[in-house]
């Protein structure tokens, strides 16, 4: 017999958390998701004030766009779409971290009120 059919990993029957451990753990993630929450619906304000700002504009007009570090010149009809296209994911994202956080803090109150946690 070969050595490759050996057991498997201990982690695969390590015991669960305690519950404290486990609500302790839950609530920084819920943390951690509500401040990556404020910090993208800052950047969306930023792109929704742009977006106002370069709609009543001629689309040929010279516009300047930040990629990464440089400043690149375009005119606001190639700039629109793409900040309009940001904004639309950035909204995708937040909703759907405000719905992984809406289940995390069910699962926090769930264990809270199981193990009469505090």
């Amino acid at each position: 017999m070969s050595a490759a059919a050996a057991p498997p990993a201990a982690a695969n029957n390590a015991p669960a958390a305690p519950p404290q451990i486990q609500y302790r753990d839950i609530m920084a993630e819920c943390q951690r998701l509500m401040q990556k929450i404020a910090e993208l619906e800052v950047d969306r304000n930023e792109h929704m004030l742009v977006e106002e700002t370069l709609k009543p504009l001629d689309p040929s007009r010279r516009a300047y766009r930040l990629v990464g570090e440089v400043l690149v010149e375009r005119s606001v009809a190639e700039v629109l779409p793409s900040v309009t296209a940001n904004k639309d994911n950035l909204n995708a994202t937040i909703a759907a971290l405000r719905q992984r956080l809406t289940i995390r803090q069910k699962e926090a109150a769930d264990l809270k009120a199981k193990y009469n946690l505090g």
